[in-house]
């Protein structure tokens, strides 16, 4: 989210140092007002059904793309690893049959996001929510992973699986 006015007392904002970096900040000294610009909380899924991963497509990608299930943590959820279950079975409608196990956080600087991504195996029927248009279902050991964010934690969980993974060359855009 980009500022251009104090959300506190509608002040037009500065980009002035804070703490060593350049932050949007309130010049009303009564204000006080500085934009730290933290990066959102992520949660993501590598999603295992039936011994194969899940990887889907977001009806606001491009195609050819598909990645791993991802929400927001929400304010509302008690923990990441509930958050990530919520959103398997929000976005696929799988339940996971064991606790979501940690693989790894990964910066996400595009999107100003962190993303905690978590390892699910998950049974069910797949039902795909509004947000999603499509699916993959892979073999873990036929799996390339993509150089970047999700794609590092897909990269992770294989490579402690034992799976060697080859990177994806991703198309310009």
């Amino acid at each position: 989210m980009s500022f251009r006015f104090c959300p506190q007392c509608a002040t037009p904002l500065l980009d002035k140092p804070v703490d060593g970096a350049q932050r949007l900040r309130c010049p009303d000294t009564a204000c006080g007002f500085v934009h730290w610009d933290n990066p959102v909380p992520v949660v993501a899924a590598i999603v295992e059904h039936e011994n194969h991963i899940i990887l889907a497509r977001n009806a606001a990608w491009a195609v050819p793309f598909y990645a791993l299930i991802t929400g927001f943590l929400e304010k509302h959820d008690p923990s990441p690893e509930e958050a990530v279950l919520r959103e398997v079975k929000e976005e696929l409608g799988l339940d996971a049959t064991q606790p979501a196990t940690f693989v790894g956080h990964y910066a996400f600087p595009r999107n100003n996001q962190i993303i905690l991504a978590y390892h699910v195996v998950a049974e069910g029927t797949i039902t795909l929510n509004e947000e999603l248009v499509d699916y993959k279902r892979i073999l873990p050991q036929k799996l390339r992973y993509w150089p970047a964010a999700t794609g590092l934690a897909l990269r992770d969980w294989l490579l402690s699986q034992g799976h060697t993974p080859e990177a994806l060359e991703l198309p310009k855009l």
